[in-house]
């Protein structure tokens, strides 16, 4: 498959575009993770039937069902067509890739794990790396070249 040049959605250089993202970005992530936890409930019901089932089997999910739930919601919501999780879209937000290509479910859940790992090394510190690189990108976005902008300035 090629791409097109009218495939390609270059993040915008006008530095309005970034301006509160970084405030949005921590009010985006306390939504999403009420979502998701709101989420982990019937998964929880659905993966307490499949232990049954599976004779005891499917209980053996449990430790890594939250981070289930999370990587399916990240990768289905900014990996999709809006390209931002519901959290980010109330906020007013979108998340592209600097080399323009759309996010995919695997380069969402990617984006997650990285941020994931960022912040169990560095705790919150991590949004301070925000206040001084260009367009407020944190390390999981340098890392993978995604930026967050304003869905109004995209």
């Amino acid at each position: 498959m090629t791409m097109h040049n009218e495939d390609l959605r270059l993040p915008s250089n006008d530095w309005r575009a970034y301006q509160g993202v970084l405030s949005r970005r921590i009010f985006a992530f306390l939504l999403d993770y009420a979502i998701i936890a709101v989420l982990w409930i019937p998964a929880a019901v659905v993966v307490f039937f499949l232990g049954i089932l599976t004779l005891g089997l499917g209980f053996m999910l449990y430790p890594a069902l939250f981070a289930i739930v999370a990587m399916l919601y990240f990768g289905l919501t900014v990996g999709g067509r809006e390209q931002a999780s519901p959290g980010m879209r109330m906020m007013g937000l979108a998340i592209a890739r600097t080399d323009g290509r759309p996010m995919d479910f695997l380069t969402a859940i990617v984006h997650l794990v990285i941020f994931w790992i960022a912040n169990a090394l560095l705790t919150p510190l991590i949004l301070l790396i925000g206040l001084f690189t260009d367009r407020s990108r944190l390390l999981h976005d340098l890392l993978i070249g995604t930026v967050t902008v304003r869905r109004d300035m995209y």
